[in-house]
C-alpha cells in the first residue's frame, strides 16, 4: 500500500465522475483516463480492516482471481490517503455489462443462464466463495466470458468449496427477487451447474434452488 498525500489525491480526482457516494463522501470515481478509484473508510475503530484494509483485500482478491483465469479488474495501485482517512484501490475496470444490466434489455444472449451456472461451478470448484455474488457483480465481457467485479467481499481457498458453503452462496443470491426470478425461470442454471461442478449432488442444489 502506497501513501498518497491530499494534494496528489485532489490532482488524481480532478475531472473525475462520481459514480457512487454517500453522506461520508465519495465511494467510487471514474477518473479522466477511464480508470476507477474505489475508496474505503474504516467504519469501526476495532475491526479487521485495521490490519487488512479492504482496498488491499480488493487488490489481493483480483490477483487470486487472475491466477485462476477468472476475469476481474486490473489493479494499478493501492493507496492510503491519511488526510481524508481513506484507503483506495486504483484499477482498470473489467469491460462489459453486468448480468443485471443485460436482464433489463428486451433480448438477452442465448444460453446465458446455463453459462452462469457453469461459471458458478468454476468459482466453487476453484475455492472461490463470493459472499456478495449477485447479478450486479457478474459481468459479461465483450469476448463473451463472465467475470467478477466489486470483489472486496470474497475469499479464495486452495480446496473446492464444501457443500455447505455452496448452499450458503446460493441462498445469498436468492435473497434478491430479480435475481431469483431469473435464475429459477427454468432449470438451465441448475442443470449446467450440476453438470460442471465436482462436489454437490443434485439433491443438495435442488434444496437451495427451491
Amino acid at each position: 500500500m502506497q501513501a498518497l498525500d491530499h494534494a496528489r489525491y485532489l490532482a488524481l480526482r480532478e475531472g473525475a465522475h462520481v459514480l457512487e457516494a454517500d453522506g461520508t463522501g465519495d465511494k467510487v470515481l471514474r477518473l479522466r483516463d477511464g480508470s476507477m478509484l474505489k475508496l474505503f473508510r474504516r467504519k469501526r475503530l476495532i475491526s479487521s480492516a485495521a490490519w487488512y484494509p479492504y482496498a488491499q483485500r480488493f487488490a489481493d482478491n483480483c490477483q487470486a482471481l487472475a491466477l485462476r483465469a477468472i476475469p476481474c479488474p486490473q489493479i494499478l495501485k493501492v493507496y492510503r490517503i491519511a488526510e481524508i482517512a481513506r484507503d483506495a484501490v486504483h484499477y482498470n475496470p473489467l469491460p462489459g455489462d453486468t448480468l443485471r444490466q443485460i436482464l433489463e434489455r428486451a433480448q438477452q444472449p442465448p444460453g446465458l443462464r446455463a453459462q452462469f451456472g457453469r461459471f458458478m461451478a468454476q468459482l466453487h470448484d476453484s475455492g472461490v466463495y463470493f459472499r456478495s455474488a449477485h447479478l450486479g457483480n457478474v459481468v459479461l465481457t465483450p469476448e463473451g466470458t463472465l467475470g467478477l467485479i466489486d470483489v472486496a467481499d470474497l475469499r479464495c481457498g486452495r480446496a473446492p468449496l464444501r457443500r455447505s458453503q455452496r448452499l450458503r452462496n446460493f441462498r445469498h443470491m436468492l435473497r434478491y427477487p430479480q435475481d431469483k426470478q431469473w435464475l429459477l425461470a427454468d432449470s438451465s442454471f441448475a442443470e449446467a451447474y450440476l453438470a460442471s461442478q465436482k462436489v454437490c449432488g443434485p439433491q443438495h442444489l435442488e434444496g437451495a434452488l427451491a
